[in-house]
């Protein structure tokens, strides 16, 4: 029998799990009055779809133009197959196949509709602190393996009720195939547990407790999505310092969460585009200025101006802040060096002598995620973390690759990344791998991310550092492994191509990868260095002139060292001995002359390019920081303390020999300045000048900004207006970290095109 109406087999691929798109195809077929079928696979969505030709155009136009909030349709295939006659639509269950290549999703913070339902009293989720749907909830911190279904994810130990259930099944309801689905009746149970892990209360009575314990200026670990927070009132100057000594922080800035954006208004300045990042879906933290009336605790963020700030971004977090009604600190449950904590018996473990309480549940987090973190840079969005709400982050290559890729990073900010099909996928956050714990967490999150896609590599990639732990690893495994190939890519070629990656950029580009080390050519530390990148190679065109570390790894936390070194450069010992500067004075003069001793016989002093270590230089000739209490402290002082309008046209001197950036005058003039506020703004203006300089040298060739110097947003937003003032092409991060958080991403890259050249690109 011969039926008049056609027949489609749709194949997409993208976030399409765990989003709501298999009810949002039924509704759409059914409107359209179209039979067939929906499933899951593992590599995305299938789709069998029949009736008039009309209705199937009008239904592949709305899959594609109007998908579910938090889908992505990354590639849509659709091929003629047999009409059958089918008129009823169907959604199937999950079928599993070899091939993985659907994208895992983010966790997603709570939706309006969900917030609003358990505001409700007369609903039966009302105050139910692990309410969801398909638009928000835990979708990678609980996932086992795909595809995304209940049984492979941590709430396989929950058996819904029968109302639940019904919702589950039901294709019209927002909570159809909600595999975090549950209420008070099934869901997981909250529990208030002292310092020794007894039992205080649980479920709603726990909430009440904790907010008491915050207001008696406690310290309290809570379970959010992805790991645990250490939370204390925000506004309590003994709350906070009790916090910072026990956690032994002393000066590095905590994030703040505030109920609502009224009450985050009250204590920081938020530019339309700040807001509109605080408030999207991924509720990240923030950096933003404070507002100079601000309430909180001066121990928040100590002598800087700038503050990270956040939502509510789970049901739990939102009921807690709701009957507080004050901010919170909540900063990363860790110790130093080591992974966000997910599991309570670590909390007792490792962080027992800071807590007072922990507030936990039974619902197993098992995959950590830690919060991301971004700040608007005037009108640059820059990312420092992608972690919750944005990651795993999965790129689209514009073809596939033909073998399968593992980038392992770099050793601080650690990600990794994959490649295979026709994506990069760059996992959340790992750290910074300077302990076992922290090492260990990254070999679990490749382990996660092999089993999500199915993943055995060809070939690895890592940067060439022999110290950093992912080199040994990548050294050894594929020394152990027959076939698979080692890729390494120098650290700045690998942030420059990073950026690119972003774009899809395929071209010659002029690139400034400015940041605090890098392991260069022939083992020196680059970290100030101009390249003509593209996707094949590098060339080295520009760089700092290298001046001594003094006292190597030690000059990274004393800016005075480096200051110093600089000042060898420049005078005599005699000269120095008698220098009236904020630097020498940090010192005594055996000290200077011990320091001197060791810079001319290069004793433990490794010659550096580093654009990071001027930074922290400049903050000590200024007397702003001669010891930093945490990485990047430097350029936050330098930062906070500039002039509101930055005149470009006063700078300090320098000169460009050759390949060389020679800032030995702008050290000296730097001398007779004695305002720290007039040195900082008149440095930023001489590296956008050294930038523009250089830039205007390459006029054909577009520029790209990557490394962790390009956080600075005084710099960014002067870069940016400049460029554009010029009509200079160029390119900065935006969804990835502009810092070594990129680097697993450049890495990628590189073999992707690799592959694609040896196969006629």
């Amino acid at each position: 029998m011969e039926f008049t109406s056609k027949r489609l087999r749709v194949n997409v691929k993208g976030i399409v799990q765990g989003v709501g798109f298999r009810p949002f195809v039924y509704q759409s077929a059914l409107k359209h009055a179209l039979g067939g079928y929906v499933l899951n696979n593992s590599e995305g969505v299938v789709i069998e779809v029949e009736g008039d030709e009309q209705n199937l155009t009008l239904f592949l136009n709305t899959l594609q133009e109007s998908p579910p909030p938090l889908a992505r349709i990354d590639t849509l295939e659709s091929h003629n197959i047999i009409a059958t006659g089918e008129k009823s639509f169907q959604i199937h269950h999950s079928e599993a196949s070899v091939v993985t290549t659907t994208m895992v999703s983010p966790d997603v913070a709570l939706c309006a509709r969900c917030k609003a339902q358990m505001n409700d009293k007369t609903d039966r989720r009302y105050a139910y602190p692990f309410i969801n749907c398909t638009d928000c909830g835990p979708r990678y911190s609980i996932i086992k393996t795909l595809p995304y279904d209940r049984p492979n994810t941590s709430m396989n130990v929950f058996t819904m009720c029968k109302t639940c259930a019904k919702e589950y099944n039901d294709p019209n309801d927002r909570r159809y195939h909600a595999q975090p689905i549950s209420c008070p009746e099934c869901g997981p149970t909250l529990y208030l547990l002292d310092r020794n892990g007894k039992e205080i209360v649980k479920n709603n009575d726990a909430i009440g407790l904790t907010c008491k314990l915050i207001e008696e200026k406690k310290i309290v670990a809570i379970k959010g999505l992805g790991g645990f927070h250490l939370v204390c009132d925000a506004l309590s100057d003994e709350a906070v310092s009790t916090l910072r000594e026990r956690k032994k922080r002393p000066s590095k800035p905590l994030a703040v969460m505030f109920k609502d954006i009224e009450a985050l208004k009250k204590e920081a300045f938020i530019g339309s585009k700040e807001e509109g990042l605080i408030l999207s879906k991924e509720h990240p933290i923030v950096v933003v200025d404070k507002n100079k009336n601000s309430t909180l605790s001066v121990y928040v963020a100590p002598n800087i101006q700038r503050v990270g700030v956040f939502l509510p971004y789970t049901p739990l977090h939102t009921l807690l802040l709701k009957e507080l009604d004050r901010p919170i600190v909540a900063t990363s449950a860790n110790l130093s060096d080591e992974p966000i904590i997910i599991d309570e018996k670590d909390i007792f473990t490792k962080l027992g002598d800071v807590v007072d309480a922990v507030l936990t549940y039974d619902r197993e987090i098992v995959n950590g995620c830690d919060d991301s973190v971004i700040m608007q840079n005037g009108d640059e969005k820059v990312s420092i973390r992608v972690s919750r709400g944005y990651a795993p982050k999965s790129i689209v290559l514009p073809k596939k690759s033909s073998k399968k890729i593992l980038a392992v990073g770099a050793n601080q900010k650690n990600t990794i990344a994959l490649a295979f099909d026709g994506h990069i996928v760059l996992s959340p956050h790992i750290g910074d791998l300077n302990s076992l714990e922290a090492f260990e967490y990254f070999t679990r999150t490749l382990e996660t991310f092999k089993r999500f896609y199915d993943f055995e590599p060809d070939i690895i990639v890592c940067d060439r550092h022999p110290e950093y732990e992912t080199t040994k690893w990548a050294r050894q495994f594929t020394k152990e492994s027959d076939n698979i190939e080692l890729l390494e890519v120098q650290h700045h070629y690998a942030h420059a191509l990073a950026c690119m990656a972003e774009y899809n950029l395929d071209e010659k580009v002029l690139s400034f990868c400015f940041d605090g080390t890098g392991y260069g050519e022939g083992g020196a530390l680059w970290g100030g260095e101009v390249l003509l990148s593209d996707v094949d190679d590098y060339e080295r065109v520009h760089h700092l002139k290298p001046f001594r570390l003094l006292g190597g790894a030690k000059a990274v936390k004393e800016p005075r060292r480096v200051a110093l070194s600089l000042l060898f450069e420049c005078f005599t010992l005699e000269e120095i001995l008698s220098l009236e500067s904020e630097t020498t004075k940090s010192f005594t003069s055996d000290e200077i002359k011990s320091l001197h001793t060791m810079w001319q016989k290069g004793l433990n002093s490794p010659y550096t390019t580093s654009m990071g270590r001027v930074f922290d230089a400049v903050a000590s000739l200024a007397g702003v920081a001669q010891i930093l209490g945490y990485e990047g402290e430097s350029g936050l002082l330098l930062e906070s303390i500039v002039e509101e309008e930055i005149d470009l046209n006063r700078k300090f001197s320098y000169t460009i020999v050759d390949d060389s950036i020679d800032i030995s005058a702008m050290v000296k003039e730097i001398l007779h300045v004695k305002d720290p506020a007039t040195i900082s703004s008149m440095f930023i203006s001489t590296v956008v000048d050294i930038i523009l300089d250089i830039a205007g040298r390459y006029p054909l060739l577009p520029v790209v900004l990557s490394g962790g110097v390009f956080q600075n947003r005084v710099l960014v937003d002067k870069l940016a207006k400049e460029f554009k003032k010029r009509k200079i092409r160029y390119y900065i991060q935006k969804d990835t970290p502009v810092n070594d958080g990129s680097i697993a991403l450049g890495q990628a890259y590189y073999a992707v095109n690799r592959q694609w050249g040896e196969n006629g690109r």
